[in-house]
């Protein structure tokens, strides 16, 4: 005789939640090689699978974060376009962020954009194919960064202030205190060099000119 297999009746209906988590992205992209190697260097990840159709990309308890999907057919938008902005990766410390842009680029990935957002310390890269990706660390919690987006200078200057990560590596390095490292402005480009800044980057307080301005 089979085993009885039926289970209680379970209520369900509409409910108003939240996901829990971002589970992952997926790229699809004509340069497949060089997109999961960029990938895999700098999430310093390992893949969970890979052929030639697709490499599952894993960094942490998740069984895959990012997928590259070999679509050699597509081609790859120029100019400024609607869509995604970059999307972002959080590290545990600043000097995960800062140990990163090293290791990173002595393998010859350089930022695109290094800027300090007032809730974090963000450095960008280009991926091959074009898209914005960040590195950052929260600068403060989700109660501080609600001040902070309520301050009078987050509303003049909503993106941010750039910094020089050579700069700011050297104060880390010597010792500085975390809480003058993070603060906007605590790493400023010299006056005569202009810094990296993505193509697509709205016009903003870059050098911090409106830091406590009244």
């Amino acid at each position: 005789m089979p085993a009885n297999t039926s289970s209680a009746p379970r209520q369900l209906g509409p409910v108003s939640v939240s996901p829990c988590q971002l589970a992952h992205l997926v790229l699809r992209t004509p340069n497949y090689r060089a997109m999961c190697e960029f990938y895999l260097t700098v999430l310093n990840a390992k893949p969970a699978f890979a052929n030639d159709l697709a490499t599952f990309i894993r960094y942490d308890e998740e069984h895959h974060r990012v997928v590259i999907v070999n679509s050699p057919k597509v081609s790859i938008p120029s100019g400024a376009i609607a869509g995604l902005a970059h999307f972002a990766f959080t590290y545990r410390s600043l000097d995960e962020v800062l140990g990163t842009y090293l290791r990173v680029g002595a393998q010859g990935i350089k930022p695109c954009w290094c800027i300090n957002h007032g809730f974090t310390t963000s450095i960008y890269y280009y991926d091959p194919d074009g898209n914005m990706v960040e590195t950052q660390y929260d600068n403060m919690g989700t109660e501080d960064a609600d001040a902070f987006m309520r301050s009078a200078y987050f509303a003049k200057n909503p993106i941010g202030v750039d910094f020089d990560p050579e700069l700011l590596i050297m104060r880390y390095r010597r010792g500085d205190p975390l809480s003058e490292l993070i603060k906007q402005g605590s790493a400023p480009f010299a006056p005569n060099v202009m810094p990296v800044r993505p193509r697509t980057a709205l016009n903003y307080d870059f050098r911090g000119e409106l830091l406590g301005a009244a």
